[in-house]
């Protein structure tokens, strides 16, 4: 096996919010860090290491484009290698843009489809599982990895392994809906049964093959939207109307369901989807009293907890069995039994127009970040920071001013037409209307304090005239 031919795909489309207020949907969890260290996605194309050179495709949506570039530029896997999907479509069709998009060369690919969001604690584990399914994918099986069940599970679908075809290696027989719990329990019971990963090993090829046969509308479609990709900075774009009018649809529905070639590895590698903070708290290493402290946490006769703090002191007395998350802009609190009820919160939010389930008070932008740390009914103050190299879009406001302060770094502002070099200490004011731009020259980042005043503060008071990351 050439490690040149095994293409890792990675798909981080996803825009959940069961893990709020950590996760928004605009910062859904695969970019979380949630170990402190490496967000799921970089933990993700880590655990590649040793197992192929290829640089993974990262198939993700327009919202997220410019947080996955940067996570990835920041451990070194980033190269023209992000594919944009126009529109959620599931599984099925993203996969099908990966194939064709790493086909379109004349080669033929092993494609290893892993999601972005999954905790996977065993790499050594995982990459013998992959091993193990090599050569059945490239004797044309479509391999699908079936987690080890060690307890009933209600919210996992399940795989039934059928005829043994190889060591480690069993046909499909069926797949199995999410059951009821005594249904989970004789599943286990049985040793028969793996929970469904959403993880898959084929040859591109084989997969297309698949599709034309069981959902040819499906990949007539995805044909269509990648006739002409464009290429743009780090990223692929399809035909946003051909792949709009694609069928949404999952991989397993699509393909793996129907199609006679499905065979399931088996992994007992620390998997978990992270589907809501309990599943959190069993993944993530707890104290001598069951805890999971995250952030400035302090802590008297608590047990059982899993307690985030992003920027605040957090203590609890007596508390247990709960989860406590704060963030910039919000704190949750509910028991980890029933954590997963925070989608009625999120609903909520929604209901009332409020901001906080689809952004956080920090905001990722391409040339760096914002926080908006104070704001009342006619003015704003941001804490900003720009990379170096990188620049604001030319633009013009049309309700509201701002005042710029240069805390550490270099400036250059551009006014009217002028340019002006700013360093510590120094300022500007940008009257309404005046078109402006901010660039960092130097090889630091910028921090400023924008004070922005008006009748109107909102994102959307904002008209680009120039933006080298293509922005409308």
């Amino acid at each position: 096996m050439n490690n040149n031919l095994l293409l890792p795909v990675i798909m981080a489309g996803g825009s959940g919010t069961r893990l709020w207020p950590l996760s928004r949907e605009l910062f859904p969890k695969q970019f979380l860090a949630l170990d402190g260290k490496q967000s799921m996605l970089q933990a993700t194309i880590a655990r590649l290491n040793g197992l192929t050179g290829a640089q993974p495709l990262v198939i993700c949506n327009e919202a997220h484009r410019f947080l996955v570039a940067e996570q990835l530029r920041q451990v070194e896997a980033l190269g023209r290698n992000i594919l944009l999907e126009p529109a959620g479509r599931n599984t099925a069709p993203a996969v099908a843009l990966a194939a064709l998009h790493a086909s379109a060369d004349g080669q033929d690919p092993l494609l290893l489809v892993l999601a972005a969001d999954h905790v996977i604690q065993d790499t050594q584990a995982f990459q013998a599982a992959v091993r193990t399914a090599l050569p059945l994918a490239e004797a044309g099986s479509l391999v699908t990895f079936g987690i080890v069940a060690r307890q009933p599970e209600t919210g996992y679908g399940y795989i039934k392994r059928g005829t043994a075809i190889a060591d480690g290696a069993w046909a499909v027989e069926r797949f199995v809906e999410k059951p009821a719990l005594e249904v989970a329990q004789a599943y286990v019971a049985s040793g028969d049964y793996d929970w469904n990963s959403g993880m898959f090993l084929f040859k591109a090829s084989r997969y297309l093959a698949e599709l034309e046969r069981h959902r040819p509308d499906i990949l007539a479609a995805c044909r269509a939207a990648m006739a002409q990709p464009q290429p743009d900075l780090d990223f692929v774009r399809v035909d946003a109307a051909a792949f709009q009018a694609c069928p949404d649809e999952s991989i397993d529905y699509a393909v793996m369901e129907p199609t006679d070639a499905a065979v399931v590895v088996p992994m007992d590698a620390g998997w978990s989807d992270v589907g809501a903070f309990a599943a959190l708290w069993e993944v993530l290493p707890q104290d001598a009293n069951g805890n999971v402290h995250r952030g400035d946490v302090l802590a008297h006769d608590s047990h059982n907890n899993l307690i985030f703090a992003e920027n605040a002191l957090v203590a609890t007395v007596g508390l247990r069995d709960h989860v406590v998350v704060q963030t910039k802009d919000a704190v949750m609190v509910a028991p980890r039994d029933r954590v997963s009820e925070v989608k009625q919160i999120v609903a909520q939010l929604k209901a009332g127009g409020r901001n906080e389930h689809k952004i956080h008070r920090e905001v990722y932008r391409p040339w760096g970040q914002y926080d908006s740390i104070d704001n009342g009914s006619r003015y704003q103050v941001k804490r900003i920071t720009v990379k170096p190299g990188q620049k604001l879009s030319l633009q013009l406001h049309h309700h509201r001013a701002e005042h710029w302060i240069v805390v550490s770094g270099t400036a250059r502002v551009t006014l009217d037409g002028q340019d002006h070099l700013l360093t510590e200490n120094q300022s500007i004011y940008l009257p309404v209307g005046a078109v402006h731009a901010l660039e960092n020259p130097g090889k630091i980042p910028l921090e400023l304090i924008e004070v922005q005043v008006g009748s109107y503060l909102g994102e959307d008071d904002i008209v680009r005239l120039e933006d080298r990351y293509g922005r409308a």
